[in-house]
């Protein structure tokens, strides 16, 4: 972790972004890293070249510092899907053929840690912590994105077909963390793209 930890406070333009900034960035590459249970508050303020009370000036919290951590991770996805739906406006099915090239690119660049957001779910069981209704919230917009363009698509059982899809992803995530880039995993692409094609159309 002193690695990770050093080359978060390097580079001198960092120092001038805001606090709360430079605090998420650096509990996004920590609690990736190295898990939320196993890293310290301490730690994050240390990576974030600033000290704990000023963290806690910010976030009251660790609990709500992981909840807004896993808000930023919610709003990029969002702009994702935003970002696809510019570049093939009006079009589903080069939509979900979009989604299912970065799922796949995203998958292969994430290395041995799968889903940020399911790991957060497996440590933090307790369904009163600030973060679960992120996470719930987080996944349930992931898989209606999936329903809408599978409907938009003219598929006949568009439900369906997003829950198959959004299920072979988590299990793709959890298996590329269990066995690594060598597992089923990494053909995630391959695979979503013969279960579309199996489905029946209206």
């Amino acid at each position: 972790m002193a690695e990770i930890l050093k080359s978060a406070g390097k580079p001198a333009r960092e120092a001038e972004k805001p606090p709360r900034e430079r605090i998420l960035e650096a509990a996004c590459k920590l609690f990736y890293a190295h898990g939320i249970r196993g890293v310290s508050v301490d730690e994050v303020a240390a990576a974030a070249q600033t000290n704990k009370m000023t963290l806690y000036r910010h976030f009251v919290s660790k609990d709500l510092l992981v909840a807004d951590y896993l808000r930023m991770l919610s709003a990029e996805a969002e702009a994702g899907w935003a970002a696809i739906a510019r570049a093939h406006p009006g079009h589903p099915c080069a939509q979900l053929d979009m989604w299912i090239d970065q799922t796949g690119e995203m998958l292969a660049k994430a290395g041995d840690r799968g889903c940020a957001v399911a790991n957060a779910a497996v440590e933090l069981p307790e369904k009163d912590h600030p973060a679960r209704a992120v996470i719930e919230e987080h996944k349930t917009h992931q898989r209606n994105h999936l329903a809408a363009l599978c409907r938009d698509a003219g598929f006949a059982n568009p439900e369906q077909l997003a829950d198959e899809i959004f299920l072979l992803l988590e299990g793709a995530r959890i298996n590329m963390q269990s066995v690594g880039k060598c597992g089923p995993g990494a053909r995630i692409a391959e695979m979503l793209r013969n279960m579309i094609k199996a489905s029946p159309r209206n």
